[in-house]
């Protein structure tokens, strides 16, 4: 049974980053045997990136086959362009995209790549995003769309769009969980120093995320296994050797890394999993207490009445 082919169209000045990023996913993917090939291709040879940056040539579109449970990416090219009658004549391309749709392929955009789509008229009536500066455009330039803000990317009926080249790799990883596992993906993650992995529905601006925002090794390993061990018990001496350091050093490093203190953080990765779990009815709030490494219901009650650091 062949893998899955992952086929990235290439647009006129398209932003590096948001080729670059998924890309790269689906590269280690690839170093972990995952079954998946790459290719690229475009409608034109006089290819350039945003920042003026030139391509060599890639594949004609026409070239490229694709069958059901393959993905075509669409990354983000300078908005102007994306609205213009030079593209808007390319009929055959953007027949090339629905045929391919209609033979079951997931298609994918990052950033500004959903003003591509949205010209098909796939993304009529569905959930889309694209960058926070230009959803307000999105909508009101097509206004049977969904567009929805806030969001990392979205996924219905086999499109998925993100705002952005980060989110883009949240998507990418996402998908890699799909076509393996989330333990690849995961396993992907950390090659990429992506230490933590974001749904769709997590907003864009992520205060979780602010607090990976550095680049301590031995603070990142904490942090690691706090998230993989929110269920346990642990001391401050416990973490400590898990970061080859003092207790006060420790202490003083992680305030100064993270700007909140390591109880703080370990109250706010049980509120995110508490309120993770309280989605399910069937999960009492003493199983919440234990998942989360509490002991009675009561401390759930109390880190949910919690402020925001």
């Amino acid at each position: 049974m062949p893998g899955t082919k992952v086929i990235f169209l290439v647009l006129p000045n398209v932003h590096l980053l948001d080729l670059a990023g998924v890309d790269q996913v689906f590269y280690e993917a690839i170093e972990h045997h995952v079954d998946i090939t790459i290719e690229y291709c475009s409608f034109t040879d006089h290819l350039y990136t945003s920042t003026h940056l030139p391509f060599g040539s890639l594949k004609h579109f026409s070239e490229i086959q694709v069958s059901h449970g393959d993905y075509i990416f669409i990354p983000g090219s300078d908005v102007a362009y994306l609205n213009s009658e030079e593209l808007a004549k390319e009929k055959s391309l953007f027949e090339w995209v629905v045929a391919a749709y209609d033979k079951r392929v997931t298609l994918c955009t990052i950033c500004t790549g959903a003003f591509f789509l949205a010209i098909t008229g796939l993304l009529d009536g569905k959930n889309c995003t694209t960058h926070w500066k230009r959803t307000a455009e999105l909508q009101r330039m097509y206004p049977r769309l969904r567009v929805l803000e806030n969001i990392l990317f979205t996924e219905d009926d086999r499109i998925y769009t993100s705002a952005g080249v980060t989110s883009g790799i949240d998507m990418a990883l996402h998908i890699i969980g799909k076509i393996k596992d989330d333990y690849m993906a995961y396993k992907i993650a950390r090659e990429l120093v992506v230490y933590n992995r974001r749904p769709g529905n997590q907003a864009q601006q992520s205060i979780f995320l602010n607090y990976r925002n550095h680049i301590h090794s031995c603070i990142h390993r904490v942090q690691d296994w706090l998230q993989e061990n929110i269920d346990k018990k642990v001391t401050l001496y416990e973490l400590s050797e898990i970061a080859g350091m003092s207790t006060r050093t420790l202490t003083r490093v992680f305030k100064r890394e993270t700007s909140i203190s390591v109880n703080e953080y370990i109250t706010l990765i049980r509120k995110e999993r508490i309120n993770e779990l309280m989605k399910n009815p069937d999960i009492s709030r003493v199983e919440i207490a234990q998942k989360c490494g509490l002991k009675s219901e009561r401390q759930v009650t109390r880190i949910l009445k919690k402020e925001a650091v």
